[in-house]
């Protein structure tokens, strides 16, 4: 069958995969959003399911007030002897930890945390040991993938964190995971940053401490020198064998918006790419080492894709998700519609502001919902992080009610338009292409052009940081808001 890549479509980067009874597992990055970690369930690795997340708790992350593109790091999942585990790092406390489920349905354990710096971290269990890896420093201040054994049960070093390789040459060494395959180790990385250089190095070796020979023709993977080609920036990849033994590395990538335009503002995607072994050990990945946008390979599944999103149709416990902790007192939510209390806290705030969000998938969309309130502001916003959003709302004014389009750019809080409503409710929508937003409201079927916004001034490469758009419902200013007939179609 023929699949097309992305697999999983917005800001899901840094995908981590195992297999375990019949099924495979995902996990992804999640930052400053909570639930932390989204959970994916699979039976062919190309057509993946949200089952949750694994971080449901606040007990389980610390996430307040920490900055975008701060908290929770690319998690390794990983299972063995009927447990999952999960491991990650928590960057704004600089702590790595780990947790565990005896059901992958179910929740989650507290953390265990363990006294190995850097990122990344990943999980080896091999022959009755634990191996602890991530990129950092050794306990000796050497610099690469370091590793030392743990207690699984308590997270206790058994041995002192080494130094076992430091890869090809290329900068910020990361998302280091180890494989036993046929008897050997192989070390597989990534190198060159999460931008238009990344890439992905490997090494093996006969013994989980090296020493590491690297791939003689590294890069295995990337999408670097690749141009002009709408997909990018692959690497940081997981390595996994399907049903039917061919083997795979699942990895991130970003999809630009146009072909002369190195912009990317849905996030970094989840796309797959199939792997072969020579018979002298050595894999190669791709045509050619880079991701194609469509492959074909054995099964006789087809791809599917959601194309509308609603509140009927989504669930508020796995698809929609807060700026950090929420307050839960501030939120009703259900399957007919959203009730949203607005408090003085806003998007524009290094906090927790009544909003709750669901990422974009694709670039070309169609988004509406109907919209009431009573004070303060309600409305849309198209988020990347706290400085660079686009807002359309419904705000009370000392002459009643209007509909307002707002820009946020860095330190640019400009107003676009303003048009009086005859009441506090409009729907309020939002229509895009691959390199621009637009904002419109329609009051008794009468609809109105409030403007555009440009999207790479939402990207990466304009606002930094790691994440990706999430399109947000917000209430701010001590109101209540109600959100009905939300429809996102693509």
């Amino acid at each position: 069958m023929k699949y097309t890549n992305p697999v999983l479509k917005g800001f899901y980067p840094d995908p981590s995969v195992c297999y375990a009874n019949g099924k495979f597992y995902m996990v992804c990055s999640s930052f400053q959003y909570f639930p932390g970690v989204p959970l994916f369930e699979s039976d062919n690795l190309v057509n993946w399911t949200q089952i949750g997340h694994v971080l449901t708790r606040k007990s389980q992350v610390m996430l307040e007030k920490i900055n975008s593109s701060g908290g929770v790091f690319a998690p390794t999942i990983r299972y063995h002897e009927g447990r999952f585990y999960m491991v990650t790092t928590n960057d704004t406390t600089h702590e790595n930890f780990y947790v565990y489920t005896d059901d992958i349905h179910g929740e989650w354990s507290e953390p265990i945390t363990v006294d190995q710096g850097g990122i990344d971290p990943s999980l080896l269990f091999d022959d009755g040991h634990v191996y602890f890896i991530s990129n950092g420093c050794d306990d000796f201040g050497v610099g690469g993938v370091v590793q030392c054994e743990i207690n699984v049960q308590t997270g206790e070093k058994l041995s002192p964190s080494r130094c076992i390789w430091q890869g090809t040459g290329g900068r910020y060494l990361e998302s280091p995971h180890m494989y036993r395959i046929n008897g050997g180790y192989y070390l597989m990385a990534a190198e060159g940053g999460t931008e238009y250089g990344h890439m992905i190095t490997y090494a093996r070796s006969d013994s989980p401490w090296g020493p590491f020979e690297s791939y003689h023709k590294n890069p295995v993977l990337t999408n670097r020198n690749k141009a002009p080609y709408i997909i990018q920036g692959i690497g940081h990849g997981d390595l996994i064998q399907d049903k039917n033994g061919n083997w795979f590395i699942v990895c991130l990538g970003f999809r630009q918006i146009h072909m002369w335009m190195t912009y990317h503002h849905l996030g970094r995607e989840v796309f797959l790419t199939p792997v072969k072994f020579g018979e002298d050990g050595w894999f190669t990945a791709g045509v050619d080492g880079t991701t194609d946008s469509e492959y074909e390979i054995d099964g006789d599944f087809v791809q599917t894709e959601k194309k509308l999103y609603t509140f009927e149709n989504t669930d508020v416990n796995v698809d929609w998700c807060y700026l950090r902790h929420p307050h839960a007192e501030n939120y009703d939510l259900s399957k007919e519609r959203f009730l949203l209390h607005g408090t003085d806290i806003t998007v524009d705030d290094v906090d927790s502001p009544t909003f709750v969000g669901i990422r974009q998938r694709d670039f070309n969309m169609d988004f509406s919902v109907d919209v009431s309130t009573d004070a303060g502001e309600s409305g849309i916003t198209v988020y990347m992080c706290e400085n660079e959003h686009y807002d359309i709302a419904i705000r009370k004014s000392e002459n009643g009610y209007e509909a307002v389009l707002k820009l946020n750019i860095g330190n640019v809080k400009h107003i676009q338009a303003v048009v009086p409503l005859k009441e506090g409710k409009a729907r309020l929508i939002v229509r895009s292409d691959s390199v621009s937003y637009n904002f419109f409201v329609s009051e008794s079927g009468n609809e109105t052009h409030l403007g555009y916004g440009n999207s790479k001034y939402l990207s990466s490469e304009v606002s930094g940081g790691f994440t990706g758009v999430v399109l947000g419902l917000y209430a701010q200013g001590n109101n209540t808001a109600v959100f009905e007939n939300l429809k996102i179609e693509y």
